[in-house]
């Protein structure tokens, strides 16, 4: 059984905060892919949730042209790189995309990024399927832990350099139903 925590400490973003966030990315998407299509790629398990919101987010017709908007496709791929720690460690593909993504835009959806091994490696591996185009969005961007450079293209929150929960975030499958954002106490 794995350890437990503590509960979170504190609350670091709140649900409306994040869901406002979301609206907004939505909205930057929609115009920067508008009369496209667009596959969403989303890391799991931690992505679940934010990319379900910004999904919807996302419009997939103009009220005014319903034949505008952009078409959008689900594509999930599994990672793991922190093995029931709070430090990330070697990333390991669990499951991968599949082959039409070849001649397609496609946009990771990422819970966060910090070291930037994560999402190296997932470009890398993308890149094999030759795509039309990737791009990054992340609710979460921690910079202070960055080892790799990584482009991200869309940016919910920068977070300062602590362990968080909620939204779809864990600690040892921990807390990732909470609706928001919150600081794990440290051990």
């Amino acid at each position: 059984m794995p350890a437990t925590k503590p509960p979170p400490e504190s609350v670091l973003i709140s649900e409306s905060c994040l869901q406002h966030r979301i609206r907004e990315l939505g909205a930057q998407i929609s115009i920067d892919y508008e009369n496209q299509e667009l596959v969403l790629l989303g890391v799991l398990r931690g992505s679940v949730l934010f990319f379900a919101d910004l999904a919807r987010a996302i419009s997939a017709t103009h009220p005014s042209d319903p034949d505008c908007g952009v078409q959008v496709r689900f594509e999930f791929v599994q990672l793991m790189s922190y093995h029931e720690s709070t430090k990330p460690s070697k990333v390991q593909l669990i499951r991968g995309g599949s082959n039409y993504l070849e001649h397609r835009h496609i946009l990771i959806v990422e819970d966060i990024v910090d070291t930037g091994h994560t999402l190296k490696f997932l470009r890398e591996h993308l890149e094999t399927l030759n795509p039309k185009t990737v791009k990054v969005c992340t609710l979460l961007d921690k910079p202070a832990q960055r080892q790799v450079p990584v482009a991200i293209d869309y940016i919910g929150f920068e977070i300062p350099d602590a362990f968080v929960v909620g939204y779809g975030l864990d600690y040892a499958q921990q807390y990732r139903n909470l609706p928001y954002i919150a600081l794990l106490e440290s051990t």
